[in-house]
């Protein structure tokens, strides 16, 4: 069997395609390379793996500089990763894969999901591999996804929430300071909270009695149609947070929610969380997740 001229024949094909055909550009780059990458493999299981080597120095010969040894290995290895995956995404380019080569299935399984809901670019992509978005998942809710079962919207969070900073030490910073740096890069808390959100206002005035209080930041989540109340807090989570988010979330539901959305949930970001807080302080409704500086 002549693996070499099945492999010409592909790229040779590809590279046309891609001239006539701009729009299908990328569906034809997945296709070629990933049967490239299979007939790469079984050549290698006929004739040892120094073959990839022989026909790259063909190529080049052929075809150009394009096609290095290290293009071929990586569509081998583009084959061998994803071989037993039902369908590639066409929400990805080849580039998008290559950088998922790397990881576990599920954590490319992951990915494949954001990047095909929200468009994501590889550049954007890198970022959040580098930012450890998948790591920064519950356990609870890598299984969820594993088992492709409904997340509801505490599950999507990440935790810790990473905020930019110039200041990494995490004790040495004031309420005022920490909402600022969110309000700063809004865009981006936002997303790690998951899909959905919408800013409201910060620092959102509120009646209580006689007495005006201040909601640090009021979000609404139009997936889950409810609003969300967000307080910050630069100490180990207390119970008397709860408190303070549940009257804010109660106040929320009873002056604004309207009458089909769902009830206000909470968050609480705090420097130190505390689980049995939550557990004999709090409801379902309410979530506290610990922020880190980047």
């Amino acid at each position: 069997m002549n693996y070499y001229d099945q492999i010409k024949e592909k790229l040779i094909d590809n590279e046309i395609t891609k001239r006539v055909k701009d729009y299908g550009k990328n569906k034809s780059d997945l296709q070629t390379y990933y049967n490239v990458g299979r007939i790469l493999s079984e050549a290698g299981s006929h004739y040892g793996e120094g073959i990839i080597k022989e026909y790259s120095e063909k190529l080049l010969t052929d075809l150009g500089k394009k096609y290095t040894y290290t293009f071929l290995s990586r569509m081998r290895q583009f084959y061998n990763k994803f071989k037993n995956v039902a369908t590639l995404s066409q929400y990805l380019t080849y580039s998008h894969y290559i950088e998922l080569l790397p990881y576990n299935l599920d954590k490319i399984q992951y990915y494949i999901k954001i990047i095909e809901q929200q468009h994501l670019s590889v550049r954007q992509l890198r970022h959040r591999i580098k930012s450890n978005e998948y790591e920064r998942l519950t356990e609870e809710t890598k299984l969820k996804l594993i088992e492709n079962k409904k997340l509801e919207i505490f599950d999507e969070i990440k935790d810790p929430i990473i905020i930019h900073s110039n200041n990494k030490d995490i004790y040495d910073i004031k309420e005022k300071v920490l909402k600022k740096l969110i309000l700063d890069n809004i865009e981006e808390f936002l997303k790690q909270l998951g899909n959905g959100y919408s800013f409201i206002g910060s620092e959102y005035k509120i009646k209580v009695g006689s007495v005006f209080n201040y909601i640090d930041i009021l979000l609404f989540n139009y997936i889950y149609n409810c609003f969300v109340v967000v307080e910050l807090k630069v100490t180990e989570l207390k119970k008397e947070h709860i408190g303070q988010v549940m009257c804010y979330m109660n106040y929320i539901d009873e002056n604004l929610k309207q009458i089909n959305m769902d009830r206000t949930i909470g968050l609480i970001v705090v420097r130190e969380n505390n689980k049995y807080v939550i557990k004999y302080s709090s409801d379902k409704r309410i979530k506290a997740i610990e922020y880190s500086f980047e």
